[in-house]
């Protein structure tokens, strides 16, 4: 079957190159089917979800490929109210099997995102040479001028700020801890499904195209806010755990930490085959792709469900590989490995890299059975499993565990 893909891979790239672009994709659309049917079978895992397909560039889109919103399976939860179905204000709606039971969802209305007393959460811009992002910023209550750590938030496919941060709860952890939280919003007009365009390569380098515009909002709310610049740090789900693993890869003069949920390693894809390859079977990162030679490791936490049908799991373990590659071979790490069940009673594997000093450098949480969906997250916001473990939580505790506090 290995073979059979990269065949595929292979046909679908010759016919990319003579501009053969629908061909391409009905190849490696038939090459997945195949897959299916010979690797799927009932696991009674609900919240395996399906393979994120590509539409080819039309008149809407320019030239971009984008994703379509397929049906979501979701992990089994209760059938929710009723909604009212007003003609106005349905855009379209995303159905989904939950338990047997069918989901309606209003797209186009935003799910509810935490405020806290006292608390902002504000729409702004930024605009450079690659175009213009518009972000939301979270400002918890007990913000009082005194310099405070800042998380950058980069959601997935189909997602906006407003469902990613109601799906990860971010917003309660920082009025928890006490830190900034922004979520820049990918254009539909660079993507019509608002997928950050982490397979181009023209968007893995740094100070071109979108790490442009993500690095470029960072320092804009450093400026403006009194930011601990030792404590910045960066994470995403699926398209934007990808961009989050470019982040900690092109600036690591900014970001301090990165977390990767369901995503992969920067350089995993260069164009849209690639892409297609990485998300089924594991990414092959470009030789061209940043690489850190001075022996520092950008600590980095990944968490990957190994039910996910989207995202194969390995590419978890790459973004892992990725990093520890660039670190100084001589530093003695120490690994550890434990295993556990959330509340939830979902089974996880977690693996840590410390150094001598017993610094974690790398945490690699596989959680059994779960798919393409943040861990632990809100049944509120799209793409998530509420049994757990918590992955916001969690990386919130890595991050701030990594870097000193302003002053030190």
């Amino acid at each position: 079957m290995a073979r059979r893909s990269k065949i595929d891979v292979l046909e679908a790239t010759r016919l990319t190159r003579q501009g053969r672009l629908q061909e391409a994709m009905d190849v490696l659309r038939r090459g997945f089917a195949r897959s299916r049917d010979v690797d799927d079978h009932p696991t009674g895992d609900d919240s395996a979800t399906a393979f994120v397909d590509l539409a080819p560039p039309s008149a809407a889109t320019g030239n971009t490929w984008t994703v379509p919103s397929p049906p979501m399976r979701q992990p089994r939860q209760a059938k929710p109210a009723p909604v009212p179905l007003a003609g106005g204000m349905l855009d379209r709606l995303r159905s989904h099997q939950a338990g047997g039971e069918l989901d309606l969802r209003i797209a186009s209305v935003a799910p509810k995102a935490f405020v806290g007393e006292g608390s902002r959460f504000e729409e702004h811009s930024f605009a450079n040479d690659a175009g213009r992002r518009t972000y939301k910023l979270y400002v918890p209550g007990r913000f009082d001028e005194q310099p405070l750590p800042l998380l950058v938030m980069l959601h997935g496919c189909t997602q906006s700020p407003d469902d990613f941060a109601a799906g990860t709860r971010m917003n309660e952890l920082a009025e928890e801890h006490g830190f900034l939280v922004a979520y820049p919003a990918q254009s539909r007009d660079a993507n019509a499904s608002g997928c950050w365009n982490w397979f181009n390569a023209g968007d893995q380098r740094r100070d071109r195209g979108e790490p442009s515009l993500i690095a470029g909002i960072t320092r804009k709310i450093m400026d403006e806010y009194p930011v601990d610049s030792a404590r910045v740090f960066v994470a995403g789900l699926s398209a934007g755990g990808a961009t989050a693993a470019i982040m900690g890869a092109t600036y690591p003069d900014i970001f301090s930490a990165v977390g990767v949920h369901s995503g992969l390693a920067c350089g995993a894809a260069r164009d849209m085959p690639s892409a297609f390859a990485a998300m089924r079977q594991g990414g092959t990162p470009s030789a061209t792709a940043p690489h850190r030679v001075d022996g520092r490791t950008v600590p980095t936490i990944v968490f990957h469900g190994d039910g996910d049908r989207t995202v194969n799991p390995l590419n978890g373990e790459q973004v892992i590989a990725q990093v520890a590659a660039q670190a100084n071979a001589e530093v003695e790490r120490v690994v550890t490995v434990t295993s556990g069940k959330s509340a939830g009673g979902t089974s996880f594997t977690r693996r840590v890299q410390s150094d001598a000093d017993g610094r974690r450098l790398l945490e690699h949480w596989v959680v059994h059975g779960v798919g393409h969906a943040w861990s632990g997250g809100s049944p509120s916001g799209s793409y998530t499993d509420p049994r757990g473990p918590d992955a916001s939580r969690e990386m919130v505790r890595f991050f701030l565990d990594n870097g000193p506090s302003a002053g030190e």
